[in-house]
């Protein structure tokens, strides 16, 4: 940050630049960087549960979702907050391991597959209201819901969704079905 002129600097304040060092003395080379504080990461983003699927822009899912809001096929004790919450989380999933930021095709796979679209069927709409339950508040439940689907599936093109849909609801059904 600039100085002012007049504000007087102490020795060991100035800057350590060439033009500021005594004839024949050079700056070492700089040392190799290493994580030792904590929070900061290796070379690799760590995996595991609640951990989540950084990527370029996430955010913007949500924006993507809300937008949708007024399409949601609800069952009857099933918030729309919660539904949104959900779809957002794994259409940023899906984008984040594409390698690339949020698209509306992503929030219409979390749509498909969740089936928000109209089309599920009624044991879908049996598990799925129990599911996403709170997910709005409950950032815990809505990595859970993601972290079940699997890497592979999100990475199917959107119209070979459907050919997928019946098994990957009855494992959702199963493996995320709350009690």
């Amino acid at each position: 940050m600039p100085t002012m002129p007049f504000v007087p600097v102490a020795h060991r304040d100035a800057p350590r630049q060439a033009q500021n060092l005594a004839p024949g003395v050079h700056l070492p080379p700089p040392r190799r960087w290493q994580p030792g504080r904590p929070g900061e990461l290796g070379a690799r983003q760590p995996h595991g549960d609640l951990l989540g699927t950084p990527g370029p822009n996430v955010g913007y899912a949500w924006t993507l979702a809300e937008r949708r809001r007024g399409d949601l096929a609800l069952a009857p004790h099933e918030h729309a907050d919660d539904a949104v919450a959900v779809v957002a989380e794994l259409a940023a999933k899906r984008a984040s391991v594409m390698g690339r930021a949020p698209v509306p095709d992503d929030v219409e796979f979390a749509l498909e597959l969740l089936g928000y679209t109209g089309e599920a069927v009624d044991a879908v709409r049996d598990w799925r209201p129990d599911l996403v339950r709170g997910a709005a508040e409950d950032w815990a439940l809505r990595r859970e819901v993601v972290d079940r689907v699997p890497a592979g599936l999100l990475r199917l093109p959107l119209r070979e969704l459907p050919e997928h849909l019946v098994k990957v609801r009855e494992a959702m059904a199963r493996t995320l079905q709350p009690g």
